[in-house]
């Protein structure tokens, strides 16, 4: 391990970059004329009840810009030490973390076998007790190919998925594998929901999968309207993975 990462593992690091991360987050939000589609979102999504908030994982920095100060939002976030500061920042700007390994790949496709996934358990949990859930529906470490595992959240929890994009017309584009996107300040900045996914309880594997294709199809969508939006062209498109990570939600 390099030297500036064992530095960046001490708590009282992670500590100074969680709250200099948050206060960062606060300026891009403040100082970005966002624009929100469809007219009258955030009111159908009231009537809507608690939602899984689908996003693709290179969106997890600037997820948090959706969610207005009366909104109660939760996310599940991976044990890793480096996915310490994220939940000190998203802490700090309202959002209820989880950590737990996440649900995803085989332990979701088992998860009635084995009384299911940790972290979907606790994903369902919030759900059912009023908090929406903002969770990155990649296969892990292949971003924008849709996971089975968020269809299987909407189905033990019977919430909606509702893709979201949250883009800026400045930013800066992260050489990861997620392609993770950082707004800047001084910009235009665009939300867009998608239309809402529902899961039936009782579903065939086909139907598992039509529906993760539409979820991907709907996230394409409307990252596509929001950097349209913002007068940007999206250049992200699949990044193939050469490792495969058991865990899921934001890193």
């Amino acid at each position: 391990m390099g030297l500036i990462k064992t530095i960046g593992r001490k708590p009282g690091v992670q500590r100074i970059l969680g709250v200099a991360a948050a206060g960062y987050l606060r300026l891009v939000r403040r100082t970005n004329r966002f624009t929100v589609e469809p007219e009258g979102a955030y009111g159908r999504l009231d009537a809507t009840g608690p939602f899984i908030a689908a996003m693709w994982h290179g969106q997890h920095i600037m997820i948090s810009f959706m969610r207005r100060p009366q909104d109660r939002v939760a996310t599940i976030i991976s044990r890793s030490p480096d996915g310490n500061i994220n939940t000190l920042a998203l802490t700090r700007l309202g959002v209820r973390v989880m950590r737990a390994s996440g649900a995803r790949g085989r332990a979701v496709r088992d998860a009635r076998a084995k009384g299911g996934a940790e972290g979907l358990r606790a994903m369902v949990k919030a759900l059912k007790g009023g908090e929406t859930v903002a969770f990155s529906a990649d296969v892990p470490k292949v971003s924008r190919i849709c996971d089975a595992g968020i269809i299987m959240l909407a189905r033990f929890s019977g919430c909606p998925i509702v893709p979201v994009a949250v883009v800026t017309s400045r930013h800066i584009r992260f050489n990861s594998w997620d392609r993770a996107c950082l707004g800047l300040p001084f910009g235009r900045g665009a939300m867009v929901f998608g239309e809402p996914t529902h899961v039936p309880r009782d579903i065939t594997p086909e139907e598992v999968d039509a529906l993760r294709q539409r979820v991907q199809a709907e996230l394409n969508r409307v990252h596509d309207r929001a950097y349209t939006l913002v007068g940007r062209p999206d250049r992200v498109g699949a990044f193939p993975a050469t490792r495969t990570d058991p865990q899921g939600g934001l890193a």
